[in-house]
């Protein structure tokens, strides 16, 4: 199969569908179904190489069926969290200052600070899903299974961890509360933590192939991005502004990895 055009078209995929929703989400005013589109465009990514490769092979079944379970998961998660929060105040604050500094127009400023970063951002972090489907021939081996477990495991560990926050904040009496309970109590990120390792999880998959090899860049992208860059970050700034308690709470829980809490 020839690589470059298979990467082409699942670009030329995702350029299109986010032309699409860009000028969705200028039509109703807010940007934020672009989070819910992340974990979407991925499966559109995973199932348009699935049809480019036409080999119902088990490797490219196991790929396609647990990037779909971790994408349609995370995206439902997203647009609920949209339609019962509201709009992502990340985006409001970026654009109204990029706004403010250029002149730009809202459609200006969103396709080039918000829509034109994701869609290579996610053709990056989908390599695993990409490269690992192209050899057909490679029987699923002991580190495809251990990935598989590894995918698994983080999926259920980020869905827990979003449950027990909905539930949390879904109590009057911890209004302005710090969540630390549940998975919270050993990482104040178990949902980055979960979605690294569902990541690495579909690269080991994709490794044991010679071209999965090369999907490395995917899942480093995204756990620098989790923890560096938009993530963690972002997240605990605005924390640290507006929760009494969370810096404490940084001082003694783990930021990445779950570990058991220091003593105060």
């Amino acid at each position: 199969m020839d690589i470059v055009l298979l990467l082409a078209t699942n670009a030329a995929v995702i350029i299109v569908a986010f032309l699409i929703l860009w000028r969705v989400c200028l039509a109703i005013g807010d940007m934020t179904p672009v989070d819910a589109v992340w974990g979407l465009g991925m499966v559109l990514v995973a199932a348009s190489t699935y049809a480019q490769v036409g080999d119902a092979a088990p490797r490219q079944l196991l790929l396609l069926g647990l990037v779909t379970l971790w994408g349609v998961r995370l995206g439902s998660y997203m647009l609920w969290r949209w339609r019962h929060h509201g709009t992502d105040r990340r985006y409001t604050a970026m654009l109204g200052k990029v706004q403010a500094a250029k002149g730009w127009s809202l459609a200006r400023a969103s396709l080039l600070m918000v829509f034109a970063t994701q869609a290579p951002l996610l053709l990056i972090v989908c390599l695993p899903v990409q490269l690992g489907q192209v050899d057909v021939a490679t029987p699923l081996g002991p580190l495809a299974w251990a990935g598989a477990g590894l995918s698994l495991f983080g999926i259920l560990f980020e869905s827990l961890g979003d449950w027990q926050l909905v539930r949390f904040k879904a109590d009057p009496a911890n209004k302005g509360q710090v969540m630390m309970r549940g998975l919270w109590r050993y990482t104040r990120h178990p949902n980055y933590f979960g979605d690294a390792c569902a990541w690495w999880g579909l690269y080991l998959i994709a490794a044991e192939t010679g071209l999965g090899l090369w999907a490395v860049p995917g899942p480093l992208l995204l756990t620098w991005t989790l923890m560096k860059w938009s993530g963690a970050p972002t997240v605990e700034r605005r924390m640290a502004r507006t929760k009494p308690g969370y810096e404490e709470y940084i001082r003694r829980t783990s930021g990445f990895v779950p570990w058991p809490p220091k003593q105060a």
